[in-house]
């Protein structure tokens, strides 16, 4: 894309990732295959907070099943308002998967943004190397621990429950992710199980 003196570039508008829900609509912008520039397609939010590993990194990240492709990755997802409410980042793909896409929550890119911004680069965000379920009664607890990350080093176990970070309570696995999340790598936390 061009821009002479004369014109305006369309800019997104950020949204919150952080009021979504289960269910809402949303649509992804990408160059799938890489030719196929501007291709709109559309979904539904399938899960807010999915713990998955992208390139050997835990990330957490927005499910959705808007079709995507090769090439879409860095492409936006917008709510019906045209708000932009993540980055597509991933896709599971193999034959038995249809539909499952991911994509960086606009409140981690933000975050992201603000720190490049300021430092000039972003720097290294901790990870405690677990994937996490929630009970309806708001229990979180370990469903997953992967190799060679602290949680393993420190003896966490599957089907651990997460009580407090630090002395924060975690009510959510929301609240765990974006908590583990302002720790940089190298911080000691204390984490308190049952």
């Amino acid at each position: 894309i061009t821009k002479t003196e004369n014109e305006e570039f369309v800019v997104a508008v950020l949204g919150s990732s952080e009021s979504l829900q289960v269910g809402e609509e949303v649509v992804a912008i990408g160059n799938p295959l890489g030719t196929l520039g501007g291709t709109v397609t559309n979904g539904i939010v399938s899960a807010l907070d999915r713990q998955i590993m992208v390139d050997n990194i835990p990330m957490t990240l927005l499910q959705h099943n808007a079709a995507i492709n090769s090439g879409n990755s860095g492409g936006g997802l917008f709510n019906m308002a045209g708000e932009l409410i993540g980055v597509v980042n991933a896709k599971s793909s193999g034959s038995d998967v249809e539909g499952i896409g991911f994509a960086i929550p606009s409140s981690t890119a933000y975050g992201i943004v603000q720190d490049i911004i300021a430092n000039k680069s972003s720097t290294d965000k901790a990870y405690l190397g677990v994937e996490i379920g929630q009970t309806r009664q708001g229990y979180v607890y370990i469903t997953k621990i992967y190799d060679g990350f602290d949680a393993q080093k420190a003896g966490l176990k599957v089907n651990d429950i997460i009580f407090t970070v630090d002395g924060t309570m975690i009510t959510s696995s929301n609240a765990l992710s974006t908590l583990i999340a302002s720790y940089c790598v190298g911080d000691t936390v204390e984490i308190v199980i049952y």
